[in-house]
């Protein structure tokens, strides 16, 4: 199991933001702006780059999901970035494909 399955199955602990039958918004313990939450699929897709057209509607829910948590956590309207790593290069340290939700500051471009 990944350790965002075991997230999802409770086995570890997290601070959950929301949760539907096919995803989980949880803040990353290691957040990168005051706001930075995690949203990630309950059935595993290694990553962005590995999705199949029978994932569209998974991925496609997570994206809905993105608004949905800015509007409960209140920076709908200020602004955030989302974010989805791919790969070593990419920054990707979890092999379970999740959104990056980032807010609650201004953001610079180009990021890192």
């Amino acid at each position: 199991m990944t350790l965002f399955e075991k997230i999802a199955a409770g086995q570890i602990p997290a601070q959950i933001v929301d949760r539907t039958p096919d995803w989980i918004a949880f803040h990353d313990i290691q957040p990168q702006a005051p706001v930075h939450v995690l949203i990630v699929p309950i059935r595993p897709i290694a990553r962005v780059g590995a999705a199949l057209p029978e994932d569209a509607g998974v991925l496609g829910q997570l994206l809905l999901a993105v608004g949905q948590v800015a509007r409960k956590l209140g920076v709908d309207q200020s602004g955030f970035r989302v974010v989805i790593n791919h790969g070593q290069d990419g920054g990707e340290t979890v092999p379970h494909l999740h959104l990056h939700l980032l807010a609650g500051r201004p953001l610079s471009w180009p990021p890192g």
